[in-house]
């Protein structure tokens, strides 16, 4: 609800974590804050042999990698393949990989899991893992004096999205005789309830409080949507449906035009605290 300040109290309805870039999330209870975001979103990623990223874009079936996160270890599971169990603590060779424009630091996961991918896939792969001490920044024309880092995430520590800009898009696909879309589509780390339909579109920053103090986070640039949102997370089939509705009703000028769903956001405050699912939050609306 709004009060006099023009605020608004946000519930956090899910958390969302993408172990591996362009593979399937995992829906966490909460999730520990760290300096790129949150733990363990996006520490991996998938390269070709020149060290150039890959993703659902060119790799639909990335999006039947299932992931599970364990005390020690990541599970990757997928249809007709053997489980496949990344220590958590361990790493390879150093390489240099490409993520869009940025070549970064990372390590080399190994030729097993390089065998795993390259077969389920049928395209040579690598897995590497982001390198901590690599600064990866987000783009200081959106971010302005805050010091945005990231891990293999396309530019921004998080994106957030809302349960009723879900449900618009869905009450707009069913209307035109479309199956619903999930959630898992947009891939975001946190989905707002208590908005109206896109509501993160205007907010400013949103405030929850933890145990250990608060953590503020920042809403800095609308998401531009790829085709992405087109690969149905449970089958990899591809379609148009999805990005064909977005577009009757969600172009942005703050992208000169770009199609656009969910909100990037960055950390202001609150690194080594931990949101969940069902936390409160206070917004704040952008004026400018």
């Amino acid at each position: 609800m709004n009060d006099a300040q023009g605020d608004v109290q946000v519930c956090l309805h899910s958390l969302h974590v993408y172990p591996v870039k362009s593979c399937a999330g995992i829906d966490v209870a909460e999730a520990l804050v760290i300096e790129t975001g949150l733990e363990f979103d996006r520490a991996w990623m998938l390269v070709d042999v020149q060290g150039q990223f890959v993703t659902q874009r060119t790799l639909p079936r990335m999006a039947l990698v299932r992931t599970e996160l364990k005390t020690f270890e990541l599970v990757l599971r997928a249809p007709g393949m053997l489980a496949l169990h990344l220590k958590l603590d361990t790493v390879e060779k150093p390489v240099r990989v490409t993520v869009w424009n940025d070549e970064v630091a990372a390590y080399d996961m190994g030729d097993l899991c390089a065998q795993w991918f390259t077969d389920f896939l049928g395209q040579t792969l690598r897995l590497v893992r982001f390198d901590p001490e690599q600064k990866r920044l987000s783009e200081r024309r959106w971010t302005g004096a805050l010091e945005a880092e990231n891990a293999f995430t396309d530019g921004y520590p998080m994106l957030v999205a809302s349960v009723a800009g879900l449900a618009e898009l869905n009450r707009r696909l069913e209307a035109a005789g479309h199956a619903p879309a999930a959630m898992a589509r947009f891939r975001p780390n946190i989905v707002l309830d208590g908005l109206d339909a896109h509501g993160e579109d205007a907010l400013d920053d949103i405030v929850f409080d933890t145990p250990d103090g608060p953590i503020r986070l920042k809403l800095v640039k609308p998401c531009a949507r790829c085709p992405i949102p087109d690969v149905n997370p449970a089958t990899a089939e591809t379609g148009h449906a999805v990005g064909d509705t977005l577009a009757t009703y969600r172009a942005d000028a703050r992208l000169d035009g770009a199609i656009t769903f969910g909100m990037n956001a960055v950390i202001v405050e609150g690194i080594e605290h931990t949101l969940r699912a069902g936390m409160t939050g206070a917004a704040t609306f952008s004026f400018s």
